[in-house]
């Protein structure tokens, strides 16, 4: 008895050192992160609105965080090379993704092999910043609003086409939204990136878009194109002067957006520090001056608010790529 009684104590001691060891390594984790530089994977090419995104918040972070952050652009997929490379990562806090709508809601909607999660193989840090889209058309169609577009095309329902920057982008399925909700017929033309479907836009060869509109920007203030409707809730800091679509389609509410991940297993304490960090670089009055030069909406978001708000853009887009019929292999 005196045995079995030495043994469970023996027991005991061990599980208390092992647990003081486990919190004595988290405490130091925590203290210790970043010793190194991390790795900010861009899953698309350099120059996009993305990438943009991504280094200026780099910079700020890395200050913050006292290591540099090294952006990377893995292009590919539509981005899924880039979200599967972050995925598969060692989670230690040293590897992030710049995360968006496509990564995380649209591509595992549409692609028929699926090579990740986006809620399970992923942890969030931060949703970063909302980008406005908006509904672009060449001057020379007769229509001044979005009630006038869709009087027109309901006059005329087999005769017009909107293009975007491809199939199953979130510029594709904000057309097809809106085609849904206002109850109208268009063709879509899918391009290969928005250049290409602009070019067509101001030549007249098409004469209705859904685009980005950091990338409309320009043209609408030149006036070679005219802006019927930016697709946020609320008008855009930067155009004012241009309304909702949902000011006509109550409800209607399509955006790109950016936020960050880690790999799912990535230490608690690292999220911590890497979501502070990103809220101090949000904070900055440089950044949020580049944020608002291309319509971009600070959020700043908790871990826990990035969740669910993967979960409701996902539950949003579902019966959207259902209905469009998108699939990709």
């Amino acid at each position: 008895m005196a045995i079995g009684y030495l043994k469970r104590r023996a027991a005991l001691m061990l599980a208390a050192s092992a647990a003081a060891l486990l919190t004595f390594n988290t405490a130091a984790y925590a203290e210790g992160f970043p010793e190194r530089a991390i790795t900010l994977v861009v899953p698309f090419a350099a120059g996009g609105s993305t990438d943009v995104v991504a280094r200026v918040i780099a910079q700020k972070m890395g200050d913050a965080l006292g290591q540099q952050i090294v952006v990377e652009n893995v292009g590919g997929a539509g981005g899924n090379l880039g979200a599967d490379r972050v995925a598969r990562a060692e989670p230690d806090g040293y590897t992030i993704l710049m995360g968006t709508v496509a990564t995380h809601a649209l591509n595992p909607l549409i692609l028929k092999t699926k090579p990740y999660d986006p809620e399970k193989d992923f942890a969030p840090i931060s949703l970063l910043v909302i980008v406005p889209n908006v509904l672009v058309v060449n001057p020379q169609l007769p229509v001044n609003n979005v009630a006038e577009l869709i009087a027109l095309l309901k006059k005329e329902p087999d005769k017009h086409a909107y293009a975007s920057s491809g199939n199953g982008t979130p510029l594709h399925l904000s057309g097809e939204l809106f085609k849904s909700m206002a109850g109208v017929e268009m063709q879509h033309v899918p391009y290969k990136g928005s250049g290409p479907a602009l070019n067509d836009l101001l030549g007249n060869q098409i004469s209705i878009m859904f685009d980005n509109l950091p990338s409309s920007s320009a043209h609408i203030k030149s006036g070679t194109l005219k802006a019927l409707g930016v697709t946020t809730a609320e008008r855009a800091s930067s155009f004012p002067d241009v309304p909702t679509i949902a000011e006509t389609v109550p409800g209607y509410e399509t955006y790109t957006w950016n936020a960050l991940f880690a790999p799912a297993g990535t230490p608690p304490e690292a999220i911590a520090k890497l979501n502070e960090a990103a809220k101090t670089a949000l904070s900055d009055p440089d950044v949020a001056k580049r944020m608002a030069d291309f319509s971009a909406k600070i959020v700043g978001s908790s871990p826990e608010e990035l969740k669910t708000h993967v979960s409701e853009e996902i539950a949003k887009w579902g019966p959207v790529v259902k209905e469009a019929n998108v699939q990709m292999d």
